[in-house]
C-alpha cells in the first residue's frame, strides 16, 4: 500500500505573497485558510524563532480542513543556541508550548541544524534519546517545563499518536554512509533539502516516511522551480511513495529496503517573489490523483 503525500510550503505569511498568491483584499489572519483549499499541509516555521501559545496552535488547527497537516519546526534555541545539547528542558518548553493542541493534525517535527554544526554522534545520539515518540510520550515531558511556560504550558493530549522526527543537516561531515546508518537506527527521517548547493544535498531513505524541503533550484530561497524540474522529482516522490530507495548520485549510503510505501511530506521555502505557493500547486497536480483527498 503506497503512502500518503502532503504538499505545501514552509510558513504562509508572507507581505510578497499579496497580489501575486493571496488576493489583494485578503484580510491578515485569512492566509492560512487560503492556502488551505490549495494545499494539504504546511510547515509552521514560527515556532523556530519563538515559543508560540496554545491558543495559537488551536487557531491553525481550527482554520484548516479535516485531513490537514502541520509539520512543526522546532525551536532554534535547541538547534542553534544549545546545539542539542541539555536540551531536555528547552525540549519539555517546546512541547508545552502548544504543539499538541495541534491533535490528530500534528505531522513530524523537523530539526534543522545550523551549518557549523558538525556531525558527532554522541552529540546526536543523546539529542534522539530524549525526543518523544508519540503524543503521550510528549505530554509526559511537556509537563516537565520550567518556570517560563507557568500559566500558559499545554501539557495534555486527546490521544496517544505517534509522532515522527526530522533532521535537516547543513555540515559536509553528514555526508557519509556512518551518518546515514545512525539516523535509520534511531528511525530519525533525512531530509532531502534542495539549496542551490548551499547545504549538503542527499536523497538517502532512512525512515517510513521522506520530507524534502526546496530552498530554490538556483538561488537560495529566490529562484523558482520549473514544471519541468518539478516533474522529475514527482517521479522521485512516486518511487519513495511506492516503498522504492533509489541509489542516486545523490545517495551515500546502502539503500533502505523496499517496504510497502512511504509518506511525503514536501515544503517550498523559496518564498522571495512568491514562488513557493505556485511551486507547491504544480507538484500537486503533477502527483494528482496522489494528492486529491490528502
Amino acid at each position: 500500500m503506497a503512502g500518503q503525500v502532503r504538499v505545501g510550503t514552509s510558513g504562509w505569511v508572507y507581505g510578497p505573497w499579496h497580489g501575486p498568491f493571496y488576493p489583494e483584499g485578503l484580510r491578515r489572519g485569512q492566509e492560512l485558510a487560503h492556502l488551505a483549499e490549495r494545499m494539504n499541509s504546511v510547515e509552521i516555521n514560527g515556532s523556530f524563532y519563538s515559543l508560540q501559545r496554545p491558543e495559537n496552535y488551536r487557531k491553525w488547527a481550527e482554520q484548516t480542513p479535516d485531513e490537514f497537516v502541520f509539520s512543526v519546526k522546532g525551536s532554534r534555541y535547541i538547534t542553534h543556541m544549545k546545539r542539542l545539547r541539555d536540551a531536555e528542558v528547552p525540549l519539555a518548553n517546546f512541547l508545552a508550548s502548544g504543539v499538541l493542541a495541534l491533535g490528530d493534525k500534528l505531522g513530524p517535527m523537523l530539526w534543522q541544524l545550523p551549518p557549523t554544526l558538525q556531525c558527532e554522534p554522541d552529540r546526536l545520539v543523546e539529542f534522539f534519546s530524549l525526543l518523544p515518540r508519540s503524543s503521550g510520550q510528549a505530554a509526559e515531558l511537556a509537563a516537565r517545563h520550567d518556570e517560563r511556560l507557568d500559566g500558559r504550558a499545554l501539557t495534555e493530549t486527546d490521544a496517544d499518536r505517534p509522532i515522527r522526527h526530522a533532521l535537516e543537516v547543513r555540515h559536509p561531515s553528514f555526508a557519509t554512509p556512518e551518518a546515514v546508518d545512525l539516523l535509520r537506527e534511531h528511525d530519525i527521517g533525512l531530509v532531502v533539502a534542495d539549496a542551490a548547493g548551499s547545504w549538503p544535498y542527499l536523497e538517502d531513505v532512512t525512515s517510513d516516511f521522506v520530507y524534502l524541503r526546496f530552498h530554490g533550484a538556483e538561488e537560495l530561497y529566490a529562484s523558482g522551480y520549473g514544471e519541468e524540474a518539478l516533474r522529475g522529482w514527482a517521479e522521485l516522490i512516486q518511487a519513495w511513495r511506492r516503498g522504492g530507495a533509489p541509489t542516486t548520485d545523490h545517495t551515500v549510503a546502502e539503500p533502505a529496503p523496499k517496504t510497502r510505501g512511504r509518506d511525503i511530506y514536501a515544503y517550498f521555502d523559496n518564498d522571495i517573489k512568491a514562488h513557493a505557493p505556485h511551486d507547491a500547486m504544480t507538484l500537486r497536480r503533477l502527483l494528482r490523483p496522489v494528492t486529491r483527498r490528502r
